[in-house]
């Protein structure tokens, strides 16, 4: 144990292994096509609209019984 120390590699070796390793799973990614992007864009649009038209009918919905209970 005396005898044997093992370095710690320095802060730039340690830099450049992680931009490596960060390369090296960059290149496992599958980015999705353009046709899968607009699909998934407008699946996220239309279901961003029917809540937005679901808050806003509930929103009048209660508003109108607030407004009958102090009227």
């Amino acid at each position: 144990m005396a005898g044997e120390q093992t370095k710690k590699p320095g802060i730039f070796a340690r830099i450049s292994r992680s931009f490596k390793d960060m390369k090296g799973e960059m290149k496992k990614v599958v980015w999705p096509s353009k046709k899968q992007i607009i699909n998934n864009t407008l699946v996220v649009l239309g279901f961003v609209i029917v809540a937005g038209i679901f808050v806003w009918g509930l929103d009048s919905l209660l508003s109108l019984l607030v407004s009958g209970l102090f009227q």
